[in-house]
């Protein structure tokens, strides 16, 4: 079997996002080359990344002589500074990067990276400001929208859910999610419980935990009946 390779990533801008996503890249196996105009960071984080280095990220000429034209994978993640966040994924796009990620500080930031060629663009503050939304108010335990109308829950099960198999609940039908794990309330001969996957069998006690997935209306609409 040939060995699996994790192709390298550039990261531009290591503000607090940048360098969270650089420092687990790094501690997942990933080779990182992290790229900040501020030296004082730069010098700061050289013991923690294998590759990081001072230069303007809107010198095209710099980005070369960087090599970064040989990566596939690259994320701007820098912080406040929009004109140089586009014109960074601009320059990234000209050097034919494959997959571009781009930080984005709003939605009118994330349109026009999008119309430059970032491929993805995250936003978050308004992703971590939805989910927190969801946890306040109390009927879920976590959240996480997966693409732009699914998102997967996890919470314990409505009365109306426990003591039937799911094929009976009529879950779907009803709320348009799907049940696709459970955490048993009772661990299993003394050992601690973990998910397993949720079939048309299952049957749900009140303790459990599941987790749910959906569009986001549909997820919200079944979270509104806890």
């Amino acid at each position: 079997m040939a060995e699996s390779r994790q192709e390298p990533v550039v990261v531009v801008g290591l503000g607090r996002f940048g360098t969270a996503l650089a420092l687990e890249l790094t501690r997942g196996g990933t080779e990182v080359l992290g790229i900040d105009n501020r030296p004082k960071v730069v010098q700061e984080l050289a013991g923690q990344l294998a590759h990081v280095v001072t230069a303007d990220s809107t010198d095209i000429e710099a980005l070369r002589q960087l090599g970064v034209a040989e990566y596939y994978r690259a994320v701007v993640a820098i912080g406040s500074d929009m004109e140089a966040s586009i014109l960074t994924t601009s320059l990234l796009v000209e050097l034919g990067i494959t997959d571009i990620w781009a930080k984005a500080l709003s939605r009118q930031h994330g349109r026009i990276l999008e119309r430059v060629g970032a491929h993805h663009v995250v936003l978050p503050e308004h992703d971590m400001g939805e989910r927190v939304a969801h946890l306040v108010a109390g009927r879920i335990l976590d959240y996480i929208e997966v693409d732009e109308d699914f998102a997967m829950a996890k919470t314990k099960p409505p009365r109306e859910l426990v003591g039937s198999p799911l094929r009976e609940t009529r879950l779907r039908s009803r709320y348009g999610v799907t049940v696709v794990a459970v955490k048993s309330e009772v661990p299993d001969q003394g050992e601690p419980s973990k998910f397993t996957y949720a079939t048309a069998d299952t049957v749900l006690s009140y303790g459990d935990i599941i987790l749910v997935v959906g569009s986001v209306d549909d997820i919200e609409r079944f979270a509104d009946a806890l």
